[in-house]
């Protein structure tokens, strides 16, 4: 992953999740709504997350929900915001999370998973 892609968090769509979850080893993703108050509160530690140390090596994308059809299908079974966790194109946790702690929580077992080497 290059320095300005590790920088940012990627806004996609359905059809680009996919791709990049096969590109990139780690992914984390954020599920969110336009109108969720608990999105809106997360978005900056999100954001901030980027670039805490140790995370170098997992891409983070933010899907909107009311744009992306499966997203929407996955907000409407979920609590927004819900986060995914994916490594080496599959996922590994997903779940609603509505605070800061458990948003790191998850992220930290992302970072500590060891992907499968062949």
């Amino acid at each position: 992953m290059t320095e300005e892609e590790r920088k940012h968090v990627v806004d996609t769509d359905d059809e680009h999740l996919r791709r990049l979850t096969h590109e990139h080893m780690k992914v984390f993703a954020k599920f969110t709504s336009e109108n969720c108050a608990i999105c809106q509160a997360l978005a900056p530690p999100f954001a901030k997350f980027v670039d805490d140390p140790g995370n170098e090596s997992i891409l983070f994308v933010r899907l909107n929900s009311d744009e992306n059809p499966v997203a929407k299908k996955m907000m409407q079974q979920k609590v927004a915001p819900f986060f995914v966790s994916y490594c080496q194109g599959r996922m590994l946790e997903c779940d609603n999370l509505t605070t800061e702690a458990e948003v790191r929580a998850q992220l930290d077992r992302l970072r500590a998973f060891m992907p499968h080497t062949e």
